[in-house]
C-alpha cells in the first residue's frame, strides 16, 4: 500500500447497469480506496486514496475484464479537506463521498 494519497480519474466503457454494478461492486472490495464515483454517460471512474495508480489500474482491469485508460492522476496533501469552516456541516461541496470505516454493531437481545 502507498502511503501517498492519490486521486485518480480513469476512463472505461460502461454500457448498461449490469457494467455499472459490477465496477462498483469491484471499486467497494478495494480497501485501498477512500471514495469513487463513477460517472455511466462519460465513461469516467474517479477513485481517491492511498494506493499505487498503475497498480490499481491493472487490479481493476483484471477485475472488470475491460480496458482501462488512466486521464488523470493528482497527488493529494494526506487526508486534506475540502475546504469549509472546519465543521461537520459540508465543505466546499467537490469532495467525494467517503466510505465509513466504522464496523456493524452486533446488537443481541436477552429471550
Amino acid at each position: 500500500m502507498s502511503d501517498k494519497f492519490y486521486c485518480m480519474v480513469m476512463r472505461m466503457s460502461i454500457d448498461c447497469n449490469g457494467c455499472y454494478r459490477k465496477i462498483r461492486r469491484i471499486l467497494l472490495k478495494i480497501h485501498e480506496l477512500d471514495s469513487h464515483l463513477i460517472e455511466k454517460e462519460e465513461g469516467r471512474v474517479s477513485v481517491c486514496g492511498e494506493f499505487v495508480p498503475q497498480d490499481l489500474a491493472i487490479k481493476v482491469r483484471k477485475a472488470v475484464n475491460r480496458r482501462v485508460e488512466i486521464l488523470d492522476v493528482k497527488e493529494v496533501d494526506h487526508r486534506a479537506g475540502g475546504g469549509g469552516d472546519g465543521g461537520d456541516n459540508g465543505g466546499s461541496g467537490g469532495e467525494l463521498k467517503r466510505r465509513s470505516s466504522k464496523k456493524k454493531k452486533k446488537v443481541r437481545f436477552a429471550l
